[in-house]
């Protein structure tokens, strides 16, 4: 499978950056994170730095593909909420920092993600979301309650008001698994903070992702999810993966090689491998 990645990160309205990001890479599978620290709390920034390098650090002691992708994004997420606490606990005098997270894992044409907070994941095609995570929020569970309707949702003075986050809390959070979704090419799977998605409409997200490379794309959403909540407008972060291609690109360049390999006469393979042989002693020759 063939990809591309964006990422925008937007101060926004505001003194610091309190999200984060981050993208592991192997050749097993690929994993992206986000996190919005929680405002109103000290070391909101700290909170979501500690989830983004303990996920990193915990994928590289792991092998990928891995076998349990929903019990691997559950161990990730808990395991940062107790780094986070540990970081807090260092602090001079000692804090309890808290963050959103969300992680996604892809591999073997799939993809798996878990969130805890209000930080959504997304995956469009065709410029549709398909798939949303589902905030960790006290408004949400109203509207999901039939409490509310969606526009005082959307209006509600509470809404930024999370009911999960890692860290602040000895208990350990609720982390939300999704199980595995194949993936098609032009899929595109957007992790974004509140501050990128409350501004804007899924519709007017997944419109321009559809014949944009994902940079451009979440660029432009970004400064203007940034531009519309002015002069109140909050740290604006998203991560995006957009599918290319379906086909492997190993096993393109393998077939490539396969191909032109077909092609030599047993000449050309003679005098091939004589050149391979220069070419791998030649600096001992020079010496």
């Amino acid at each position: 499978m063939q990809y591309e990645i964006g990422r925008v990160s937007l101060l926004g309205n505001r003194k610091n950056n309190q999200d984060r990001l981050g993208v592991f890479e192997s050749h097993g599978g690929i994993v992206l994170i986000l996190g919005d620290g929680l405002g109103g709390k000290p070391g909101g920034e700290l909170a979501a730095e500690t989830l983004v390098k303990s996920v990193q650090h915990s994928l590289r002691h792991e092998i990928m593909p891995v076998e349990e992708p929903e019990k691997l994004l559950e161990k990730l997420i808990i395991k940062a909420h107790y780094a986070v606490r540990s970081a807090g606990q260092k602090q001079n005098p000692p804090i309890e920092p808290g963050s959103t997270a969300v992680v996604c894992l892809i591999q073997n044409k799939k993809a798996w993600w878990a969130h805890v907070g209000d930080s959504r994941l997304y995956l469009f095609r065709d410029g549709l979301p398909i798939y949303r995570t589902r905030d960790d929020s006290y408004v949400e569970h109203l509207y999901q309650r039939g409490e509310i309707s969606l526009e005082k949702r959307d209006g509600h003075p509470m809404r930024n008001y999370v009911t999960q986050c890692i860290g602040l809390m000895e208990t350990e959070p609720k982390v939300k698994v999704s199980k595995g979704i194949e993936l098609q090419k032009n899929d595109t799977l957007l992790l974004c903070s509140d501050g990128f998605w409350e501004p804007l409409d899924d519709s007017q997200i997944g419109s321009n992702l559809v014949d944009s490379h994902v940079k451009d794309a979440i660029t432009k959403l970004a400064a203007r999810a940034e531009q519309s909540s002015y002069p109140k407008s909050d740290n604006t972060t998203v991560l995006a993966m957009k599918v290319t291609s379906m086909q492997d690109i190993n096993k393109t360049v393998a077939n490539k090689k396969s191909v032109s390999r077909k092609s030599e006469t047993p000449l050309d393979g003679a005098i091939q491998e004589i050149e391979d042989a220069f070419n791998y002693y030649k600096d001992e020759m020079n010496e």
